[in-house]
């Protein structure tokens, strides 16, 4: 439960394909102003809420993305395990690398206060731990993203709408103080039900690599838009006793047009 709220915010992270290391990504899922929110639920019972949002900002004398995302906890489910988590992410506009990431998160009184800044000429990134007070410099992989620079950089890439059902990618992110390797494998596409209609999607099942922070296979499954906006519309983690979901709520200010096939009933 720990983590819950953080799996279900960002895990829609790995849900698309990884560009190569020389194609940059191109600005054309989103842009400044885009706003979402997911409803994190379990049956009828709200869970809390997760929000994403771009803004603009200023790294190295130049303009990048600044985005925003929040994950809290609310009526009785903040009584019994309150949620206040806030991570945010600085990119470049045209290659997606990040610059810098923040990590504030509060969960059941579990806490972490983190900044990471990358150099990608050195393939490092340092993190400073405000809590434990530390400072240290990791090796990363060549291409590695933040976690949350990872859900705008691959919505862009241009090969996302040629997979085939059964295909698998990997993704490197920096998390936790080390880099994690997801398998993301593309299930098929889906006619979903919403509250805004119904939606052509795509979906994915993210898997990940056993260690400390994660199960060796996460029972999880990501549905996005079918479209240019590839936006995350639910997701689903199975449970022992039924399962989690979250389900977008609320959005404006996407860039491209948000496609529906029928509106609802």
């Amino acid at each position: 439960m720990k983590k819950l709220l953080f799996f279900i915010l960002f895990l829609t992270t790995v849900s698309f394909d990884t560009p190569t290391a020389t194609q940059p990504a191109q600005s054309s899922a989103f842009e400044v102003g885009e706003w979402f929110r997911f409803r994190i639920h379990y049956g009828i019972i709200n869970a809390g809420y997760a929000e994403l949002e771009v803004k603009d900002a200023v790294r190295n004398n130049k303009k990048v993305y600044h985005a925003k995302g929040k994950g809290y906890t609310v009526g009785m489910t903040k009584f019994f395990f309150e949620v206040n988590d806030d991570y945010q992410s600085y990119f470049d506009k045209e290659s997606g690398s990040p610059y810098q990431f923040v990590r504030k998160i509060d969960e059941g009184g579990y806490t972490k206060n983190q900044e990471g800044f990358f150099d990608h000429k050195t393939k490092t990134v340092m993190v400073k731990d405000y809590k434990k007070k530390t400072e240290k410099t990791f090796e990363v992989p060549y291409n590695t993203q933040d976690i949350l620079s990872t859900f705008y950089y691959l919505r862009n890439h241009p090969e996302v709408d040629h997979l085939e059902v059964g295909e698998s990618i990997n993704v490197d992110m920096f998390f936790d103080d080390e880099t994690t390797k997801f398998k993301l494998k593309f299930i098929g596409r889906e006619d979903l039900k919403t509250k805004f209609g119904v939606i052509s999607t795509m979906i994915f099942r993210p898997y990940v690599q056993a260690g400390r922070v994660f199960k060796e296979q996460e029972s999880l499954t990501v549905w996005i838009s079918d479209d240019k906006n590839k936006l995350p519309l639910r997701i689903k983690a199975n449970l022992a006793v039924g399962s989690i979901k979250a389900d977008l709520d609320q959005f404006k200010g996407l860039k491209n047009t948000f496609t529906v096939k029928s509106k609802p009933k």
